[in-house]
């Protein structure tokens, strides 16, 4: 017996009433939310629209999971056509089995279908949306803990996960959680694509590619631990080889593209930038509006501050003009009484003479 271990959840559905929940599509509704949440904030910040993301995103998950399942339908097709297999199982997704390389590639055709209704550049919504992408895989794969399914093999490492179920041929022991493994490097892939994007201005897909290429080398080696049944090509299993193949053409993208168009895209949603400008021109114009009016109400001040010296300076001058009448007539009044004595003084030398 294990000492340590992960334990398996004892079982992957509630029921509310007549309604079951199951984890596993949980899981994947839950990555698909988180997605588009980091596809918003990265196409946001390169200068696009808010919403946009999501509107595309209404295209590229049905066509992802339409994808995904026809993927694991055709390369395990003996699950469903086989002797004694009902065909209908094929239509039950909330079971399991959905294929990443069928999702990534329908579901961007999806998305192109999206982007183009809308005049967006499908390298540029890719770059955007390629990290949440990475961390709604590392999401989804725990639904594959819930249906005890997709582990490796059997282990005593102090992580290893505990599968209890009998069902579909398992047998009960203890196996490499590759369920674990993979969701941790989705993680660490979606931070190398944000790194990576930020330190380098990736562009014209090159970010997307990246991160295809980062989880191929990941799904290589955690694909190679795997022990559920598979289709063999020369001694690898059939997602190896896709894993492969896959690899070398995001490399030879990345190459190519940063030879033919290097840098990033000055615009991703021409309606965002015009938009933009005329939100920044009303604003200025809202600023100068306001600076003029601050500028009258100074030229009134300072016409109320120059009435106020020169209605002093009238008062003064009225006052001025009050006294100087009042001199003159201070000087006649004195000139007459002189007179009037001259005369007097006359007339008495005149009596004393006769």
């Amino acid at each position: 017996m294990e000492l340590a271990y992960i334990p398996s959840p004892s079982r992957g559905v509630l029921h509310l009433g007549p309604v079951p929940l199951r984890a596993y599509a949980f899981c994947i509704i839950i990555g698909v939310f988180v997605a588009v949440w980091l596809g918003n904030r990265r196409w946001i910040a390169r200068g696009g629209r808010a919403g946009t993301v999501a509107d595309i995103a209404v295209w590229a998950v049905p066509f992802g999971l339409v994808g995904g399942r026809l993927y694991h339908v055709i390369t395990d097709y003996e699950l469903y056509f086989s002797a004694g297999r009902d065909w209908v199982d094929a239509f039950k997704v909330w079971q399991g089995g959905l294929g990443i390389w069928g999702a990534i590639a329908l579901g961007a055709l999806g998305a192109w279908i999206g982007a183009r209704r809308r005049g967006i550049p499908m390298p540029a919504y890719a770059d955007a949306v390629a990290p949440g992408i990475a961390l709604a895989q590392a999401i989804g794969r725990w639904g594959n803990w819930f249906n005890q399914e997709l582990y490796g093999r059997a282990t005593d490492v102090p992580w290893a996960l505990h599968i209890t179920s009998s069902a579909d041929g398992r047998v009960p022991g203890y196996y490499h959680p590759t369920f674990l493994y993979e969701s941790l490097w989705c993680v660490s892939v979606a931070l190398l694509v944000i790194w990576a994007d930020r330190r380098f201005t990736l562009g014209h897909g090159r970010a997307f590619a990246l991160y295809v290429a980062a989880y191929c080398v990941g799904r290589f080696w955690i694909e190679y631990l795997r022990v559920d049944d598979a289709h063999h090509v020369l001694g690898l299993r059939l997602n190896n080889w896709t894993a492969l193949v896959v690899f070398l053409l995001a490399v030879t993208y990345i190459v190519v593209s940063a030879k033919k168009r290097p840098g990033r895209e000055e615009v991703v949603e021409p309606g965002a930038a015009a938009e933009e400008s005329a939100t920044d021109a009303t604003s200025g114009a809202a600023g100068t509006d306001g600076e003029s009016g601050k500028a009258s109400e100074g030229d009134g001040e300072t016409a109320r501050s120059d009435a106020g010296p020169a209605t002093g300076s009238a008062d003064l001058t009225k006052a001025g003009g009050g006294a100087a009448p009042a001199e003159d007539g201070a000087k006649a009044q004195t000139e007459t009484e002189t007179e009037t004595k001259t005369e007097a003084e006359t007339e008495s030398a005149g009596g004393k003479k006769s």
